[in-house]
């Protein structure tokens, strides 16, 4: 976007309240409420959610066309677990405008047309073209190395969400049945991850942030990255049909108010970091991996053709699980008040796509991270500051993936330390190149420093 975001009183959040969608007209004095739907801790819709909620700027373009309509407009924000509840809001009348996943989205979909309340995909927020936000984990003293190795264990995931179509699709890819040769237990991720601890399922496959959250706990260690998967996945914003035709303009502030806290979390990834993780608890290390400069999630809310191509591709697994029949994949998505909020630049903002992700160290009591331009190089600094690193992060060699660098399973190729996400991605470089070997991470820092 042209226009630079300016950070608003927070007094603006503490408007009073009031019931959703006001029936008042422009230019009568009264009040008109708008009413978003969120998921705070799934931390890849906070431009959407919970940043932009902490910013103001929504607020702010209301604040503004209130002045011109002679309308007060005021934001009610519900925070939510998940997507599924989003939509049933939002089928019901009380929820304008919700984020959510792609799986999500296309319930959200098929639910609006099903019981005549129609909802239209109106931006993404974050996304990561290969799969990367979702996560299958094992408890950290797991003896699974492999998705061979769940036949006939236990799994817990959230039942049409995005990682669950992650680990229907990776687990189809290595010859079991998701439906036969494995228990699936449908829960929420907070549910699943108490089970995980508790020994009572075997494997965890869940949505950003709940893996990289537990990795950095020590409750968990990764076993399948998604984007080994190399399809594109994503969280973005839907909006209730007779809203987005009612309130054309007041979409168009949300998406602009959208925009600019994308600029402001692309121009200050630790200070949103740092917002993000006092609203939600998350720890701000672990909400940086997923959203820092070089995160897992590319924020952007233009609505990229790979993407509304990998949401068709998401239907049939959807419908194979009888959650959805046929869905207008093309019905659903209507990007005319985006292209309109975006302004002139919406066009060439639709073809860029993210750089490849490059090693950080974030230093404690620093709000900018450390770039490196390779794992080595970043082993090595990491050797000779120990003390003062707060958190180191290293793509995986293979897809790409950001991770601790403390949590990846490190391969040593001759001279070259090599990190990986997961145990069966860094097992199948060694068995490709004679002489690797997996190495601990006390190891590979001890190489670094001496090369």
């Amino acid at each position: 976007m042209p226009r630079k975001p300016v950070a608003l009183l927070a007094a603006a959040l503490l408007l009073p309240l009031t019931g959703c969608g006001g029936s008042a007209e422009a230019g009568d004095g009264s009040t008109v409420t708008v009413t978003v739907g969120y998921q705070s801790k799934t931390i890849n819709t906070v431009t959407a959610g919970t940043l932009l909620r902490s910013l103001g700027y929504f607020e702010r373009e209301l604040a503004a066309r209130g002045k011109r309509d002679g309308v007060t407009y005021k934001v009610k924000w519900q925070d939510y677990a998940t997507g599924a509840p989003i939509t049933a809001q939002m089928t019901a009348g009380k929820i304008d405008i919700g984020s959510m996943g792609d799986f999500p989205l296309l319930i959200n979909a098929a639910r609006g047309k099903q019981l005549n309340r129609p909802t239209r995909l109106v931006s993404v927020t974050g996304y990561n073209l290969r799969g990367g936000l979702n996560t299958v984990v094992t408890a950290p003293d797991s003896k699974v190395a492999s998705l061979k190795d769940l036949r006939g264990k236990k799994v817990s995931t959230s039942v049409g969400s995005a990682a669950d179509g992650t680990l229907v699709r990776a687990l189809q890819r290595a010859d079991i049945d998701p439906e036969k040769d494995i228990r699936k237990l449908n829960q929420q991720p907070a549910v699943g991850a108490s089970a995980l601890q508790a020994g009572s399922v075997d494997a965890l496959s869940q949505f950003v942030a709940w893996p990289g959250l537990l990795a950095f706990q020590g409750r968990a260690k990764a076993l399948y990255d998604g984007a080994e998967l190399n399809l594109p996945t994503f969280h973005g914003v839907t909006a209730r049909e007779d809203f987005a035709k009612k309130r054309p303009a007041v979409l168009e502030d949300f998406l602009r108010a959208q925009a600019d806290a994308t600029e402001y979390l692309r121009a200050h990834p630790v200070a949103a970091a740092e917002s993000v993780a006092k609203a939600t608890g998350l720890p701000p290390e672990v909400v940086y991996l997923y959203n820092g400069a070089n995160g897992i999630a590319t924020f952007d809310p233009t609505l990229k053709p790979r993407l509304v191509d990998a949401l068709k591709k998401d239907v049939p697994v959807l419908k194979s699980a009888k959650l959805v029949g046929d869905v207008d994949v093309d019905a659903f998505v209507d990007d005319q008040y985006v292209k309109r909020a975006y302004g002139d630049g919406y066009a060439k903002a639709l073809t860029a796509t993210s750089a490849a992700a490059r090693s950080e160290v974030w230093l404690t009591g620093k709000t900018v991270t450390q770039p490196f331009n390779s794992p080595a190089e970043l082993l090595r600094y990491v050797s000779a500051h120990r003390d003062a690193v707060r958190a180191a992060y290293v793509p995986d060699a293979s897809t790409g993936t950001l991770w601790f660098a403390e949590k990846a399973v490190w391969v040593a190729d001759g001279t070259t330390l090599r990190p990986f996400v997961a145990p069966s991605t860094a097992a199948a470089f060694v068995a490709g190149h004679p002489g690797a070997r997996t190495v601990p991470y006390a190891d590979a820092l001890k190489q670094a420093s001496a090369s």
